[in-house]
């Protein structure tokens, strides 16, 4: 066989395929000059995928820029140095007034009541100098915030509270022991996102309106907060920030404070938003997987057109390479077009979404974009592209000559050669090692990865199953099911595509249903029978048992149970200090700010001891600390290891006797760390306590407990579960929108690939019908016999996704999240109905195609 060879003019190197480079581009692209037809499925599945991931990272730029941006405003200076129950000492204080201007505030969580005390609510208190804040402004409505909280007893709240209570601007409310005057309603706190998570609208007031609270009491939950401008610009870069950070850990080394600064304000919320735009890129990437198939199908439908080109190009002397890389180059340029179209998509709708969306946002994002959004969008975009097209690229390079002079019904079913099947594996290798080299929690992203390698490996066996079942099964009697099983097994058929893009979009909506439904069930309606109905904070130790007097008089039958509680900061780990110490991101929280605390002489109820002995009642040893074993294991301590905590400023070192398992979900009291009682009983302290009230016990003695606890003993804050629940569920319905719209299109990828899949088996349908037709078949026959086989094929991959997706939705979880699954029938007819709605409207689309085909003028061009 001769090869063809540049002339004696051409300049460029020649390649192993016989052309140069740029001899290859230019056939390339003269190729492509007929036009785009069946390719625009392609270019749709790459677009689609390639939009979701950029849109996502893009937001997520805007919002990180808008954290940087406004991070003084955000966090209300350029560094603030934060600590629970213990206001910092005048040596503190004065070191840090010497570092710049300095503002104080305290925050803590009260109940805000009528005079008469017949309506109350939780609030978030806070109180506030005359410097607050030393960066941006508090927006407020009835006087300037100044003016409403220099005056004696002023208070600004959220305009919530007025509703709530019944009250208004100039009325009188009452704060545990002080009666404050509201002066103005609050419309824009500027650090809000800077505080902790908040479970009441806010309410401002002085420090000395604070005091008369008598809510700072030893052992309150009390947060103080200092923010600091650093004098003479000593905080203008990022560097300057780190320098002064190490300086302050140097002098204040002991103090427990927990530093934070203008670059991250608010690194929970930063961790929150890395770990969602982690996973809707995820969604992305399985969307842009889903229309993998599509992208295959394409080019299969491509090479196949092609099948006589090849030939004849083969025929004159073109080798296997010259071949492929004349296809490689065509599909690449059309992969680049999906590409800008997606990143086109990608970059834009962030800003629409902003304009329409912004005000729900916790900060003020901005459009930004980053090289980085830009090149993962790129790389994964090109990355499936090739790995679903170089295979049926590789079966194009061993079409024979001897195309030419016999006609094919269809292709051999061949593997491509080995360099090519290598080059496959080391894509693939590539994306998953790219999608684990950019996830921020290796664990979530091989879950991930496991679960797409998983679903497409049964939907492509679970397709290729159906196929050859329906070549063997009998033909029932009824001709249209006859015909549709007929399809089933056909080939070039619709099955291997319809059951792997349509099977691995639903079963991904399926766990995504499925998990949200075990969520809500475990927040809403799997309670335990004994679940308490009421949190109270800040109980006075001397109180308790007044308290309980109350409660039980209020509801007879209810039960109080109470722990001691205290908040610290872990310092050391086993010899390490926790700046040091590097955890994945669900156990990092743990290390991020104070933790609650307490002592017992006795196993907490809901705890289970599994490894090492409980201290005896009375015992007055060194400090020990019981740990729960879960933590324990991601924090890499074990029994025996020393553990330092700051409480209360002063640092205290315990051994770790023993490990607890805690059944969190039974609500009962108890903590991540659970002390000995010499090594905590003489700090001061206030109780945490449960109220349980009888089953069966109506709302309005439900509510007259919390009115009857809020009259004697005002500093008491009183949360009602149920409430705190529903704000709960509330945050996770947000989420999950977000989570169901991302995964939606992963069900829009299934569904171009179903049109492609329909699209490409055109021609052969319709020359069957009309064969049909002609043989006597009415409109109606063919019309049921295309409408059983879509709704066989919608049953058999809809069923197949809500076996996996089950799975998939169990393991997470159960073994991720710790909670009970939950199989939701809605969720599952759902998803059948999707299914099986999708593949008959575009079956019946494709189908109204086939019906007005005209039998004489197929025939002829057949």
């Amino acid at each position: 066989m001769s090869v063809v060879t540049p002339s004696a003019g051409d300049t460029p190197r020649p390649t192993r395929s016989g052309l140069a480079p740029s001899r290859l581009v230019g056939i390339a692209l003269r190729e492509l000059r007929a036009g785009l037809g069946g390719f625009y499925i392609f270019m749709a599945c790459v677009a689609l995928g390639v939009a979701v991931i950029a849109t996502v990272g893009t937001l997520s730029d805007g919002l990180r820029a808008g954290f940087e941006r406004q991070g003084g405003v955000l966090l209300g200076g350029d560094v603030t140095f934060a600590r629970m129950h213990a206001r910092a000492t005048d040596a503190e204080r004065g070191w840090l007034a010497a570092e710049g201007t300095l503002s104080e505030t305290a925050t803590v969580r009260t109940m805000a009541r009528r005079l008469d005390g017949e309506e109350q609510a939780l609030v978030e208190l806070k109180a506030v100098d005359a410097a607050y804040p030393l960066v941006g402004e508090v927006d407020v409505e009835g006087a300037s915030f100044a003016e409403a909280l220099s005056e004696p007893g002023g208070a600004v709240v959220d305009p919530v509270i007025l509703s709530r209570l019944g009250l208004k601007i100039g009325d009188p409310i009452r704060l545990a022991e002080a009666e404050a005057i509201v002066r103005a309603t609050l419309v824009n706190e500027p650090d809000a996102v800077a505080d902790r998570l908040t479970y009441g609208p806010r309410v401002f007031v002085s420090h000395e309106t604070l005091a008369k609270t008598e809510l700072v009491q030893p052992g309150t939950l009390v947060r103080w907060r200092y923010a600091l401008n650093l004098k003479d610009g000593a905080g203008a870069t990022p560097a300057d920030l780190a320098a002064f950070r190490e300086k302050a850990a140097a002098n204040l080394s002991q103090s427990g404070f927990v530093v934070a600064d203008r670059r991250d304000p608010s690194p929970q919320i930063t961790r929150t938003l890395d770990r969602l735009r982690q996973f809707l890129t995820f969604l992305g990437l399985a969307a842009l997987i889903v229309g993998g198939v599509g992208i295959a199908n394409a080019v299969s439908t491509f090479i196949e057109r092609r099948r006589n080109v090849i030939a004849a190009m083969k025929a004159v002397g073109a080798t296997s390479g010259t071949v492929l890389g004349i296809f490689l180059i065509q599909v690449l340029a059309i992969a680049l077009i999906g590409v800008v179209l997606g990143l086109a998509v990608g970059l834009t709708a962030p800003g629409v979404l902003i304009a329409l969306y912004g005000d729900a946002l916790p900060v003020r994002a901005e459009v930004a974009y980053s090289a980085t959004t830009v090149l993962v969008s790129i790389a994964y975009g090109l990355l499936v592209a090739l790995l679903f097209a170089l295979w049926p690229l590789g079966r194009a390079e061993l079409i024979k000559p001897s195309v030419l002079f016999r006609d094919e019904v269809a292709p051999d079913t061949v593997w491509p050669r080995p360099r090519i099947v290598a080059a496959t594996a080391i894509i693939a290798a590539s994306l998953i090692g790219f999608a684990l080299a950019m996830s921020e929690s290796l664990r979530i992203a091989l879950y991930f990865c496991g679960a797409l390698v998983l679903v497409f490996l049964v939907f492509i066996a679970l397709g290729t199953a159906v196929t050859r079942l329906a070549r063997r099964v009998p033909r029932p009697r009824w001709p249209e099911l006859a015909l549709a099983i007929g399809n089933l097994g056909a080939p070039g058929g619709l099955t291997r595509s319809v059951v792997v893009s349509l099977g691995a979009g639903l079963s991904l909506l399926v766990a995504v249903a499925l998990a949200d439904a075990s969520l809500v069930e475990e927040l809403t309606s799997r309670l335990p029978k004994n679940a308490p109905s009421y949190f109270l904070l800040d109980i006075p130790k001397d109180d308790a048992e007044q308290l309980r007097t109350i409660v039980e008089g209020a509801v007879p039958g209810a039960h109080l149970a109470e722990a001691p509680m205290l908040r610290g900061r872990m310092i050391e780990l086993a010899g390490r200090k926790v700046e040091d110490i590097k955890l994945p991101p669900e156990a990092q929280w743990v290390l991020n700010g104070d933790r609650g605390l307490t002592y017992s002489d006795t196993l907490p109820e809901g705890s289970t001891l599994v490894a090492g002995s409980w201290w005896p009642a009375g015992y007055d040893g060194e400090p020990l600390v019981s740990f729960e074993r879960d933590l324990a294991g991601h924090l890499g301590v074990e029994i025996g290891d020393y553990v330092t905590v700051n409480v209360l400023g002063r640092n205290l070192t315990a051994r770790i006797a023993n490990l607890r398992e805690v059944k969190w979900e039974s609500l009962t009291l108890n903590f991540v760390m659970v002390f000995s009682a010499n090594a905590l009983q003489g700090a001061p302290h206030n109780l945490l306590a449960t109220v349980s009230l009888p089953p069966g016990t109506a709302v309005e003695a439900e509510a007259g407990l919390g009115r009857a606890v809020g009259k004697s003993f005002p500093a008491v804050t009183v949360i009602r579960v149920k409430d705190a629940l529903n704000t709960a569920t509330e945050i996770l319905e947000k989420v999950m929108v977000a989570i169901r719209v991302a995964g939606g299109v992963t069900l829009v990828a299934g569904a171009l690939v179903l049109a492609g899949a329909l699209a490409t088996a055109q021609r052969r349908r319709v020359l069957e019908a009309v064969v049909l037709k002609v043989l006597g078949a009415t409109r109606r026959r063919v019309l049921v016999s295309h409408m059983l086989e879509y709704v066989l094929l919608a049953v058999v991959a809809g069923l197949f996704a809500v076996a996996l997706g089950g799975l998939a939705s169990w393991i997470a979880v159960s073994e991720v999240m710790r909670i009970p699954f939950t199989f939701s029938v809605e969720a599952v007819v759902k998803a059948l109905g999707v299914a099986i709605g999708l593949v008959l409207l575009f079956g019946s689309l494709g189908t109204w195609a086939v019906l007005r085909a005209r039998p004489t003028a197929t025939l002829r061009a057949g």
